[in-house]
């Protein structure tokens, strides 16, 4: 039996809740089912599907995770639902190619991943936790017949993705097709009241809209959460191309890639990954405009709330300490870390490196950068600087630019926050090594 709860005004919810979204199908709705809430002192039943294709999660997965803990710090009833019968399918979404399908094995030992991380967000004891394989497997040959036929091919053809892969005449397996149908059942079986998703979610959230309505229930509202750009600024995050933050990695890991974003990016991950609310995050963006507050200061707090979200308090503090040690000219600061480009292995053979090697090339040999296009985006947005001592920086200008280098000596290398003290062959001794400084910028 539901519980009857009381909930905050109407208005205050929508402001947490509409923080971040990037589109909400229909607004009006959320606000007639609030409402009804308020009145009847049922909550609403949030439903979030998670398909266990992975076994770890970053950070852009968690943006939806934050918005389901935001309905159930306003007293809603969240429905974390693990897609195991979906997950064997697997999702098209995106997807310019048939996408491999996942043993029963694969899903059920990523599902036991995903439970231990989403939980560092969420509430355990008001998170309802279910598997599609419930009712879907329950269906039967039949009854997915019957729900197929509640669709058309036409209307799944507007599907962006299917819409492309079509007119190139790419391959569309008949099970990719059957992938948004079973998406959209779960809320029938489920009877939704919201569901959430990503931006590249909404065709199969609508589906699941149009379904209800074929079942006689009263619709869904859909919400989407924008996909979070990686460490580099500009593309998603994803594992793939090297810009991700791993929930599982470790505190000083995740503090030290926070504080590489650019100022810029920083208020993104304000909006999709922490609870304040949009007056509170223009209030620190107003101090930083008006020179009141530290960009780095405020992307500290930043960091901080991230690490404790996912390690706790005591471990965000050590990360921040361990972080001002090395990057910020702290006493006791700890030397760069040695990287040598003048002694390269290749089949067992030694390569000599060029000493007047671009810049470009430095940074993805030495693990600064994920690619060269990443360096040079990171470098037209003066995120890369080169250093003689470690303590005075100059910004990197141009892609084009080579890092010019002596056999016998070392010079530092800067990508945002992350540096690295590069040279040829073995490592000189520690007296003559120099330590990090402050950003320069």
């Amino acid at each position: 039996m539901r519980r009857v709860a009381t909930f905050p005004p109407v208005p205050e919810q929508l402001d947490l809740l509409l923080k971040g979204t990037e589109a909400c199908v229909q607004r009006e709705e959320l606000e007639k089912k609030l409402h009804r809430a308020a009145k009847t002192g049922k909550p609403l039943r949030v439903k979030v599907g998670f398909d266990p294709s992975a076994p770890d999660l970053h950070l852009g997965h968690t943006v939806v995770f934050r918005k389901m803990r935001h309905f159930q710090e306003l007293g809603h009833e969240v429905v974390f639902l693990i897609g195991d019968f979906t997950g064997m399918i697997g999702d098209p979404s995106g997807k310019k190619l048939t996408r491999p399908q996942l043993s029963r094995e694969d899903v059920e030992r990523n599902a036991e991943t995903y439970k231990a991380q989403v939980f560092k967000i969420l509430d355990p004891k008001a998170t309802v936790v279910d598997f599609n394989s419930r009712w879907l497997s329950a269906l039967g040959a039949e009854g997915l017949i019957r729900l197929a036929a509640k669709y058309t091919v036409a209307r799944l053809l507007e599907r962006d993705d299917f819409a492309k892969r079509f007119a190139a005449q790419k391959p569309i397996a008949v099970h990719e097709l059957l992938y948004p149908l079973c998406q959209g059942y779960d809320s029938v079986a489920l009877t939704a009241d919201v569901e959430l998703g990503g931006t590249d979610q909404l065709f199969n959230l609508l589906v699941g809209r149009d379904l209800m309505r074929e079942w006689g229930q009263e619709p869904q509202v859909v919400m989407t959460l924008p996909l979070l750009v990686g460490t580099d600024g500009a593309e998603k995050m994803s594992k793939s191309l090297g810009n991700q933050i791993g929930v599982a990695e470790p505190p000083d890991e995740i503090y030290g890639k926070v504080m590489s974003i650019s100022d810029d990016t920083m208020w993104s991950y304000w909006t999709l990954l922490t609870d304040l609310r949009p007056a509170e995050i223009d209030a620190l963006r107003a101090e930083v405009a008006e020179g009141k507050a530290h960009p780095k200061k405020v992307k500290m707090q930043l960091a901080r709330r991230l690490v404790s979200d996912f390690h706790g308090g005591d471990a965000a503090l050590r990360a921040e300490e361990q972080f001002e040690k090395r990057f910020a000219g702290a006493p006791g600061a700890v030397e760069a870390e040695y990287f040598s480009i003048g002694r390269a292995v290749d089949s067992g053979l030694e390569v000599k490196v060029r000493e007047n090697t671009p810049v470009v090339d430095v940074l993805v040999k030495c693990g600064l950068a994920a690619s060269k296009n990443i360096a040079r985006q990171k470098i037209r947005e003066g995120a890369v600087a080169t250093s003689e001592d470690g303590i005075v920086w100059r910004k990197v200008e141009s892609p084009a630019e080579c890092f010019d280098l002596q056999p016998g000596s070392t010079k530092h290398l800067r990508l945002g926050k992350r540096f690295k003290r590069i040279g040829f062959g073995d490592p000189p001794s520690k007296s003559s090594s120099s330590s990090s400084s402050e950003d320069p910028s």
